[in-house]
């Protein structure tokens, strides 16, 4: 922010009186007559406000100060910018904000705006970004009103290669993407199934079922022994649907199941059955069938 103020002003966009601007290690020597310009109205917590909101930050607001977020609340972003709000306010602060004040000020261009930055610019290609689908095709649609032909508006989403080759731009094929996570130290090795595993196990828990059969036979020798964490500390919850398992692998191998895993899937779906209808919970389930 402090490096875009000095462009502009450099450009002159901005005309900034001398003395205006202080450095914010001085503003003690200012009392209350001075306004600070901070980054965070999103909620951002590594941001100048949601610092100042922690109180981790040389900063401090108090009684009698006014703190203005002069933006709408992004969708999404809800649970982190009113707890800002709320520490601000419990700091003793005052705070202004679109839901109690006409304060929002827009940091995207109007669509006369953009409009007349084709105008000026007058583009050979375009493509828009950022935003969903319905937004960059009306920016598409700006473009083409500035005099552009359709060949040389390009509506792309992730992923979408585009060669731009004789002052012409096509879509030319498209590559893999997607969310790259970074866990711990490990870059890119964490998937989209693994953070689902976690939901789960961190909302509903996790069941294992052990059960040891003969495998010339089939019949159980061993078990079921189950075992729960964040299901239920009641040891006893599950003796009622041994008895099933025992019944449903039963049955199974005389069907002509066999194979371990064809049995595990057996355990698997009679116990979720059990918690579904009489606890209503979807957690983990771990089933471990072993032949000896």
């Amino acid at each position: 922010m402090v490096r875009n103020m000095k462009l502009a002003e450099d450009l002159g966009y901005l005309k900034v009186p001398t003395g205006l601007v202080v450095d914010y290690k001085d503003i003690d020597s200012f009392g209350d007559k001075i306004v600070l310009v901070c980054t965070g109205s999103q909620g951002e917590p590594l941001a100048a406000l949601s610092r100042i909101a922690n109180g981790d930050h040389e900063i401090q607001v108090g009684k009698g100060d006014t703190v203005v977020l002069a933006s709408s609340l992004i969708p999404g972003n809800e649970k982190s910018v009113y707890r800002v709000i709320n520490e601000l306010t419990r700091f003793g602060a005052h705070v202004v904000h679109k839901g109690n004040a006409m304060v929002h000020v827009s940091g995207h261009a109007s669509a006369g705006e953009l409009l007349h930055c084709y105008e000026v610019v007058k583009p050979k290609n375009v493509l828009p970004v950022h935003g969903e689908w319905r937004h960059m095709r009306a920016n598409a649609d700006l473009a083409m009103k500035s005099g552009l032909s359709e060949h040389n508006v390009v509506i792309a989403e992730n992923g979408i290669t585009i060669d731009v080759a004789n002052g012409h731009a096509d879509i030319s094929g498209s590559v893999p993407c997607g969310y790259v996570y970074v866990d711990g130290q490990s870059v890119g090795e964490i998937t989209e199934s693994s953070l689902k595993d976690r939901r789960i196990l961190g909302d509903e828990g996790f069941i294992s079922v052990v059960v040891v059969i003969d495998s010339q036979s089939g019949k159980i020798v061993a078990g079921p022994d189950i075992h729960a964490r964040g299901f239920t500390e009641d040891k006893t919850l599950f003796d009622d649907v041994k008895g099933d398992i025992e019944k449903a692998l039963s049955k199974a191998v005389a069907g002509g199941f066999n194979g371990t895993h064809q049995l595990s899937q057996v355990v698997r779906r009679t116990i979720g059955s059990w918690v579904g209808e009489e606890h209503r919970r979807k957690p983990m389930i771990i089933p471990l069938v072993i032949e000896v």
